[in-house]
């Protein structure tokens, strides 16, 4: 998993409340258990039109937001099933963070296992990170996870908050198979103790 320390890049507006994974990655593209190639489906079904063409209105259609990896999004973000194709489709289409007032559970902790980092703020600062993602290409937010602070285009800063342990493994790229190979030192020993004590096991 990539490690995530500072991100600098275009913010993406997408106020709406109650985005759920069907939403984020319809069930058509549920068929594959690789990681790669979901970007293609995120928000299809806002995305695109019936006909498969563009839907110029929508935000990560429109030019200045075509290579955006942040996302300001509305509250209670990635609410319904728990499927982890949703952070599959976000990470793959390049975005890396996430800021809402909310998130539901599931999707909160699936991000931080996927190299996502989900960002929670009041309405009132996420009323402002939506007016600074209005501004098209000049929309860059800065997200610094050392120092939990967004700096926006004007150089204003909203600090946030982040469970220690979580932000301890995206800062050193740890998924859950990255925090077992730092005990493999340990897990080695064990396992050579247990094959000279217990050599029928």
């Amino acid at each position: 998993m990539d490690k995530f320390v500072k991100l600098t890049g275009v913010a993406a507006p997408y106020p709406v409340v109650n985005i759920d994974t069907d939403m984020i990655i319809p069930k058509d593209y549920l068929k594959t258990i690789k990681r790669t190639g979901l970007g293609a489906g995120l928000f299809a079904e806002a995305r695109f039109k019936e006909d498969g063409s563009e839907n110029p209105d929508f935000v990560l259609n429109k030019p200045a937001y075509r290579h955006t990896s942040i996302l300001v999004a509305g509250d209670n973000f990635g609410c319904g099933s728990s499927r982890e194709h949703a952070p599959w489709a976000l990470l793959d289409y390049g975005i890396r963070c996430v800021i809402s007032t909310s998130f539901a559970d599931i999707f909160y902790n699936n991000c931080f296992k996927n190299g996502i980092l989900p960002i929670t703020v009041t309405p009132e600062e996420l009323e402002k990170l939506l007016d600074d993602a209005s501004r098209g290409s000049n929309a860059v937010l800065t997200v610094d996870l050392e120092s939990q602070e967004i700096t926006g285009p004007d150089g204003g800063k909203i600090s946030f908050s982040i469970d220690e342990f979580k932000r301890h493994c995206l800062l050193n790229g740890l998924d859950d198979i990255g925090l077992t190979l730092e005990k493999a030192s340990a897990i080695d020993a064990y396992e050579k103790k247990t094959a000279t004590s217990r050599p029928w096991a």
